[in-house]
């Protein structure tokens, strides 16, 4: 089974997870603007703990948005410098996929369809739709930003709705709001996630070179800059 390190800092919280030999070592905390002072040591952290040596990681795998700015930039940046230097691939994940994950795998009741929606400023929200299958995540239309009220599911099914972009539920069109049963609006991208959807990538050869951890942000306006001298 493959190791991998894996790291998210697409908002408020920062976290760190290995998984190797299939169990999960991970940290999480939440440090608003602190991220960058926060990630290192998490990853150090989370080596140690699972005895992991660097030479023995696989693949690094990263929360690639959407999500944060400048949460993202680190992100990407701590991912490429690791890997460039170790010589190994990279698997960007979704965030919004891996908190989709989470939101079955921490629930008392069988959810197989979910939404996750996250605030992305500017009067806008992130999100994306998601079908959950004996551990595999399957997108169920392309991950979007909006306005609340143009939120709409292309699939008539029953969804729970987790992430922090349903603070504005009564904003977004009726239909929406019949088919999507909000379970969490505080939940956010972990590592610990992003690290089991990696492995499942890993085993499909879905990996790129450390010049494609690349951020994606949903919005036009964004671009992302690779390390001086890549």
């Amino acid at each position: 089974m493959a190791c991998i390190l894996a790291l998210d800092t697409s908002s408020e919280a920062c976290s760190a997870a290995v998984i190797k030999d299939g169990k999960i070592t991970s940290v999480y905390a939440v440090v608003p603007r602190d991220h960058t002072r926060k990630i290192i040591p998490m990853i150090k952290q989370v080596l140690e703990e699972s005895e992991t040596e660097t030479h023995q990681l696989d693949a690094i795998a990263f929360g690639r948005g959407p999500g944060s700015f400048t949460g993202l930039r680190i992100a990407a940046g701590v991912t490429q410098g690791l890997a460039y230097g170790l010589d190994i691939k990279v698997i960007p994940v979704s965030t919004l996929e891996a908190m989709a994950l989470e939101a079955t795998t921490t629930s008392s009741e069988e959810i197989s369809y979910v939404v996750t929606a996250v605030d992305a400023r500017m009067d806008e929200v992130y999100w994306g739709a998601f079908e959950i299958n004996a551990g595999q995540v399957r997108a169920l239309q392309t991950e979007q930003v909006c306005k609340p009220e143009l939120v709409s599911l292309s699939e008539e099914k029953r969804f729970s709705g987790v992430g922090t972009g349903w603070e504005v539920l009564s904003r977004m069109p009726e239909s929406v709001q019949s088919s999507v049963t909000v379970t969490d609006n505080t939940l956010l991208a972990k590592a610990e996630y992003i690290a089991r959807i990696a492995e499942s990538k890993y085993v499909s050869g879905e990996m790129v070179s450390a010049d494609q951890a690349i951020p994606v942000y949903l919005r036009d306006t964004v671009t992302w800059k690779k390390l001086p001298g890549r």
